[in-house]
């Protein structure tokens, strides 16, 4: 916002200053008059006949306390000015860097040297700062250009179906509409799948009391058709976890869980075990599943939006858009929690899912 032109930093510390050691001197020979001359006779004979008298010593002290009064004012301002200047010297280093940022180079430090004091410390916050919002805008970034990749797929892949449809007359229609069906149910999907990541993003739900035993339950029972199909033992166990938050983002985020465990499994004979539990402030979930062994540098990544990962990747219906993960992570954030994924010794993946318990009103 546009604002008056006012007095520096810099002039308003020399100022203050100056004027600090000018009421010191002041104060001091308030101090020499009241304790000392004026208990020196005004007469003509002096202190016990032998001492100037008090006329005398005024005008002799008062020439000398003037210039030592302009050498104090002259002094505050000048030592004033360097002092404020030193003092102020870590600021203008800040607002460089703030500049900086302001016109887009992110990618600036200041790295301000010296022992810690409150600039240091300001410096080394605005560091971290930067550094963060580096990491997320060059994430954002990656995620724009990912998004757009996978939305323009199924665009371009429904174009060709209509130019070799408008090409063959011929051609079977009953196939054409249903691979568009395929395509097109999968473009909805990816976006329903954005959206939702955008709002587990940004944590703008009421919150309720949701029990994720209960949500466990429903997503276990959403998704046993498939595990049946695939022949997958789906088993949920354990006690009441109640947490504070939105049912729906949290029935999505156990869903996902599930039906991923459930698609990257084994071809057969695999299992899935969900388990709910309560440690003190701490309602937890744990999603495990059997499959292959999973290297520890992907498991890292799998967070990641439209992260699939060589050994993940499914050619079947469901291969899903490569954001279930990215959208639990999401939705883990946005209720204060964490979210933790580790590779299982003899294959497969554990998941747990750490969320702020709640009590029972």
């Amino acid at each position: 916002m546009p604002r008056r032109p006012g007095l520096s930093a810099r002039l308003k510390l020399t100022l203050s200053y100056a004027g600090f050691l000018a009421v010191a001197g002041a104060l001091l020979l308030a101090v020499v008059w009241v304790f000392l001359l004026r208990y020196v006779p005004d007469n003509s004979k002096g202190l016990l006949g032998i001492s100037p008298n008090r006329y005398l010593l005024v005008r002799t002290f008062a020439p000398a306390a003037a210039v030592a009064m302009a050498f104090l004012l002259v002094f505050g301002l000048a030592g004033g000015w360097i002092l404020a200047g030193r003092m102020l010297a870590p600021l203008t280093q800040i607002t460089d860097a703030t500049r900086k940022a302001g016109n887009g180079s992110l990618s600036h430090r200041i790295r301000m040297k010296g022992r810690q004091d409150e600039f240091r410390e300001l410096s080394d916050a605005f560091d971290s700062m930067l550094q963060r919002l580096e990491s997320h805008v060059a994430e954002q970034q990656r995620f724009a250009a990912n998004a757009s990749h996978e939305l323009r797929t199924p665009l371009a892949i429904s174009r060709t179906l209509l130019d070799v449809a408008r090409k063959d007359p011929t051609r079977d229609r009953d196939e054409l509409i249903e691979r568009l069906h395929a395509v097109n149910t999968r473009a909805i999907d990816l976006t329903e799948a954005l959206l939702l990541l955008g709002r587990g993003d940004r944590g703008d739900f009421r919150r309720e009391s949701v029990d994720l035993s209960l949500v466990a339950e429903e997503a276990a029972e959403t998704l046993l058709p498939l595990a049946e199909q695939r022949r997958i033992t789906l088993d949920v166990t354990g006690g009441a976890a109640r947490t504070s938050g939105s049912a729906e983002l949290l029935l999505r985020m156990v869903t996902n869980l599930v039906q991923n465990a459930v698609v990257h499994n084994l071809p057969s004979g695999g299992t899935v075990t969900v388990r709910t539990e309560e440690h003190g402030d701490t309602s937890v979930l744990r999603v495990e599943n059997t499959g292959r062994r999973l290297p520890p540098d992907l498991v890292a990544t799998l967070t990641e939006p439209f992260r699939r990962g060589t050994d993940r990747v499914r050619t079947d219906e469901h291969a899903g858009v490569g954001l279930g993960l990215a959208i639990v992570d999401s939705i883990v954030r946005a209720h204060d929690g964490t979210l933790d994924l580790a590779a299982r010794p003899t294959g497969g993946l554990l998941v747990t899912v750490r969320l702020p318990a709640t009590r029972p009103a």
